[in-house]
C-alpha cells in the first residue's frame, strides 16, 4: 500500500510548482500597463519641452543681440557675424550661438536696428514661427 503522506506531499509540491512564477498573459498585461503610463507621461511632457525650447531660444537671441549692439557701437562699419563677436570677445566662446533646434541665428543690422532671428521649430527662415 502506497504511503498516503508521501502522495499528498507530492501533490502539494506539484501544485506549488504550478503556481510559482508568472504566466505570459500576466507579464503582457503588466507591460501594457507600463506602456500606457509611459505614453501618458510623454503626452504631458512634450508640450513643456517645446515651451522650454522657445524660451531658451528667446533668451539666447536677446543675449546675442546685446553683444551685436555693443559691437556696432564700437565698430560702426557693418554688421558682425557670430565669429566676429567671438573673435573680438564681445561674446563668450562657450555661449550658445544657435537656437534650441541647432540652427544658427541670423543677424541683421539695418538703419541702426539690430535683429537676431531664429528659424524656429520648422527650421526655415521667413515663416510665421520665426523667433
Amino acid at each position: 500500500m502506497p504511503n498516503t503522506t508521501d502522495t499528498r506531499q507530492r501533490e502539494r509540491n506539484a501544485r506549488r510548482r504550478r503556481r510559482e512564477g508568472f504566466t505570459l498573459i500576466e507579464i503582457m498585461i503588466v507591460i501594457t500597463i507600463f506602456a500606457m503610463m509611459a505614453g501618458g507621461v510623454a503626452v504631458a511632457l512634450l508640450p513643456q519641452l517645446e515651451k522650454a525650447r522657445l524660451k531658451t531660444t528667446k533668451t539666447d537671441a536677446q543675449g546675442l543681440r546685446s553683444a551685436v549692439m555693443l559691437y556696432v557701437a564700437d565698430n560702426p562699419r557693418g554688421c558682425p557675424t557670430v565669429e566676429d563677436l567671438v573673435n573680438e570677445r564681445y561674446l563668450d566662446g562657450t555661449r550658445r550661438t544657435a537656437d534650441a533646434w541647432d540652427t544658427p541665428f541670423q543677424i541683421s543690422c539695418e538703419d541702426g536696428d539690430v535683429a537676431v532671428v531664429s528659424a524656429g521649430p520648422d527650421l526655415q527662415f521667413n515663416t510665421e514661427d520665426d523667433i
